[in-house]
């Protein structure tokens, strides 16, 4: 049995659950996500203890992999829906700097000719609490990493300098640049 699978996820007093058929609807104060699982595995909510339990129908190895990943797929929407994902970026460069357009565009400048314009999918919001922070945020824990990963790879940091946009405390592995005089 999967470790993971097996573990039943916990569901806190201001979320709701519905499963009907194959599809789990999970309602909370930071949104709505639904999720449609495989028919190898079968979701059961149990109301009176607030947790939902996860099994599968057999131990094939398909049924065994896909048991663990429905029981964190499930687990991430529970949190998203009630506390919510945030993904913090920073951007380090001299007139590096990023500015919010209008409600979740986001506007970069990061040495190119012209501003890199982004547009944040539904369900997640962008701040830019100063020019060289970003912050995403959603319920959908998939969404806002996807956003912040393609945020990122406008202008991946860079190893000489360090300049770039990288996620909040992200080490960059650093080079030494030629060595002057060397022969």
């Amino acid at each position: 049995m999967s470790r993971i699978g097996r573990k039943p996820v916990a569901v806190p007093a201001n979320v709701k659950i519905s499963i009907v058929d194959q599809t789990i609807q999970i309602e909370g104060p930071k949104g709505k996500l639904s999720f449609s699982h495989r028919p190898e595995i079968s979701l059961k909510y149990d109301d009176a203890k607030r947790q939902v339990e996860v099994s599968r129908s057999d131990d094939e190895r398909l049924s065994r992999s896909l048991h663990g990943l429905t029981r964190s797929l499930v687990a991430n929407m529970v949190q998203g829906v009630s506390s919510g994902y945030t993904r913090k970026l920073e951007i380090v460069g001299v007139g590096y700097q990023a500015q919010l357009k209008k409600a979740n565009t986001l506007a970069l400048q990061v040495g190119y000719a012209n501003q890199v314009v982004l547009e944040s999918p539904p369900g997640v919001t962008v701040t830019v609490p100063d020019p060289t922070h970003v912050t995403i945020s959603g319920a959908d824990k998939q969404a806002v990493g996807q956003f912040a990963a393609v945020v990122r790879e406008v202008r991946p940091p860079e190893p000489y300098k360090g300049k770039g946009i990288r996620y909040e405390g992200e080490a960059v592995r650093r080079k030494a640049g030629k060595a002057f005089g060397a022969k």
